[in-house]
Formats: structure tokens, sequence, C-alpha cells
């Protein structure tokens, strides 16, 4: 059985329309960006800065002192181990970093939330505490932008993301580009959250019943991005507050860890998977589809290609180094974005610093 001719061109004409229609709209959101907001301010309140460490992360003698050297005369530091025993003890001594142990109670929470939430109830009462990952490296004033913000009490969480310093080979640069999908995130007031690496909250988020919310969470920032916005609070973006991880991934690494953090926005709300697989599905169909109807039908097609030009010229200016290797890996990471989503949509628990948690309700 054949179809008429006709049959074909209304095809070919509705495709086309679609595909129109897609380039519009990455076009719109590939060069539409929240103009990132301007912070004077500075808080006059304690902070406390809680430093979860298990483990050796890369460069943990140098994270951990750029994290003491900070500009911000009112705060203390506590880092918070499991045991005595963990191998990050040995390099907080040395550091001079005072640490306790994590012995809090809660159900289904990772060791990061109960390290957290020690730290808060072993203390005296701070109005901000900061929360800071071992395997990010900050500048001296890393602490003093962060807390920017909270001049405004209309500011529930400040935060930054991370620059993913690639310190290995071809899965480390993937890592620095893949990373750029949450910078854009952070970007947009609509899709911004608290990044748990480099957090700041005020203490008002967890009284109540707000600490036993959090103590029931296994994503520490998944629980205080809730908490914010259920109180009506803003979440601030410090770009400038922007701290470094260094990244020695190789694929298995990268892939477990790139997987892990899909899944736990996909824990956080499932719209994210549904917008997920829309915007980078739709992102593949134009890519390819302008790349062979520019061969095969008419070579003006190819500039259906503008968008994915666009991000990679972005790619390019974030990394502000590898300009080849952000290229081209920008033109990847669609693809590997909707290999995590799908992996991340079966996955029903996670591994994490040498644990696994359910991510079942």
């Amino acid at each position: 059985m054949s179809f008429p001719w006709p049959f074909y061109n209304f095809f070919f004409d509705f495709f086309t329309l679609i595909l129109f229609l897609i380039f519009l709209g990455l076009t719109y959101i590939a060069t539409v960006r929240n103009k990132n907001g301007s912070y004077s301010g500075q808080p006059q309140s304690r902070a406390l800065v809680i430093v979860p460490c298990r483990g050796l992360d890369y460069s943990l003698d140098a994270n951990l002192r750029s994290i003491m050297k900070q500009d911000y005369g009112h705060h203390d530091i506590i880092a918070v181990v499991d045991s005595p025993d963990d191998p990050s003890v040995p390099v907080l001594d040395a550091v001079g970093m005072k640490w306790l142990l994590a012995r809090d109670q809660c159900n289904n929470c990772s060791g990061k939330v109960r390290a957290i939430s020690s730290a808060i109830t072993a203390s005296s009462p701070y109005e901000i505490y900061v929360i800071a990952d071992s395997d990010i490296l900050v500048k001296q004033d890393w602490l003093s932008k962060l807390l920017s913000p909270m001049a405004d009490p209309a500011t529930g969480i400040s935060t930054t993301f991370p620059y993913f310093e690639p310190v290995g080979g071809f899965w480390s640069k993937v890592k620095l580009v893949w990373g750029f999908v949450g910078l854009g995130m952070m970007e947009s007031n609509l899709t911004r959250f608290g990044w748990g690496g480099s957090l700041a909250f005020r203490a008002e988020l967890i009284q109540g019943d707000g600490m036993d919310f959090f103590r029931s969470f296994v994503s520490d920032d998944i629980a205080l991005t809730k908490l914010c916005k259920k109180k009506g609070l803003k979440i601030a973006y410090v770009k400038e507050a922007m701290p470094t991880i260094n990244s020695p991934d190789d694929f298995t690494t990268f892939m477990e860890w790139a997987n892990r953090q899909t899944a736990l926005s996909v824990y956080s709300t499932r719209s994210v998977l549904r917008f997920g697989l829309i915007f980078y599905g739709a992102s593949i169909l134009l890519f390819i589809s302008s790349i062979v109807l520019s061969f095969l039908v008419f070579p003006l097609f190819a500039l259906f290609l503008l968008p994915t030009f666009i991000n990679a010229a972005r790619a390019v200016k974030r990394s502000g180094k590898l300009p080849f290797y952000s290229f081209f890996i920008s033109l990847l990471i669609p693809f590997i974005y909707i290999y995590n989503l799908a992996k991340a949509a079966s996955m029903k628990s996670i591994s994490w610093r040498g644990r696994d948690y359910s991510l079942e309700e």
C-alpha cells in the first residue's frame, strides 16, 4: 500500500512547523536570562558554618584551609564526622578545624543531613547556618559574599553553584560542561534551587516542625528549598561566591555522580523528569533534523542549529578554558542528560559516600 504524494507534503510541512516552533522556543530559552541580583548588604548576625566530612575528598587539606580563611568576622566553623576513625579526622586536626561526632537520630535521612542536624542541635542557637561541603575550594571573600543577600529579611536561602575544575581525563571535562546545566537553572527565578554544597539559610526555616521535616529527607538542599518556598521566602543566587570543586572523574565516577544528581532532582519533583525529557528530547530532535534536512532538502535548515551554537558558545564562555572541549562536549550534553533522566526514572535508591538511601516514599 502506498500513500499519495499530498500526504507526504502535509507530513513534511507539519514536521517542519513543529521544528520551527521548537527552534523559536529553544532560541528564546538560550538567549533570555534573568539578570543576576546585585547584593551589597551585609548581615550582622553570627553564622555557623557546618562542614560535613566523610572520607578523603580530593584536595581536602586545601579545601578546609580555604574555608577557614574567611574575611567575614561574625562566624564559627564546625566540622561533623560519623566516627573519630574517619579518614578526614587527621586532616581536620592538621588544619585546626574543630569537629564533633554526628549523634542526631533521623529516619531515611542521609549522613549529611544527620551531620547538619547534629551540628545545629549541639551548638548554641545561631540566626544563620551555612553548609559547606568538604569538596569545595573557596576564595577568602566566599562567606561574606554568600551572606550578603541575607541582609534582606525576605531572603530565606542564599546559595551559589560550583565550577567543576577538570583535573582528570575526558570525563572530568564532561563534568565541567554538565555542571552548566545547574548553572543555567540558577540563573532563572523559575528553576532556582538551594545547592547544598554552599548554602546559607535562616534558622527560622528549621524552627518548630521544620527540623523534623528536614530530618526526613535524603537531600539537605531539597529539604531546605522546600522549607524556604513553603515560608514564601526568596532564594538568592550569588555567582560571585562560586566555589571550585576539583574533579578527577573517569567515566564510572562521572556517570554515578550524574545519575545520582539527576535522581535526587527527580525525587524532589517529578516535573524535573517531564520537563527534562521534553526539553532535551526537543533539543536532540532539532539538532539531528537540522543536520539531516540541511543535507537532504535545503541548506537553510542549518539555521535550526542556532540555539545549539548559542548554548555551545555560552559553555565556552563559562568554562574560561578548553574552548574546543567545551564546545564539542556541549553538543553531547543533551544526549547524556537524556540518559541520566531515563536512568534516574528507574532508580529506587542511590549510593552516596558508601551508603545506600531509598528514594521511595
